[in-house]
């Protein structure tokens, strides 16, 4: 109700297995809301809850021993809105 709102210290993640997958959660949950909210996988839907839709690689990326590999594809990911699983990946790649 009113007197209640959310916020983005509270968010529910969505690990996908493919970019179809992300893309039909991206446009369902982005429906009526917040465009100003999307950023790096991150969304606000239309009742003010804050969303991550992640590639389900995305953590093993980020937690890799090879860290300039992981600096690119946190760079690549810092341009985004929706997240693009072949340019984070070619990101992470170095090509």
């Amino acid at each position: 109700g009113p007197h209640f709102s959310f916020t983005p210290a509270v968010s529910l993640m969505i690990h996908c297995d493919s970019q179809a997958e992300i893309d039909h959660y991206w446009d369902v949950l982005t429906a009526g809301g917040d465009p100003a909210a999307q950023q790096c996988g991150w969304l606000t839907d239309r009742f003010g809850l804050s969303w991550q839709v992640t590639p389900r690689d995305w953590e093993q990326m980020m937690n890799s021993p090879d860290h300039a590999a992981s600096q690119r594809a946190m760079q690549a990911l810092m341009k985004m809105k929706k997240l693009d699983i072949a340019a984070l990946q070619a990101a992470y790649d170095g090509r």
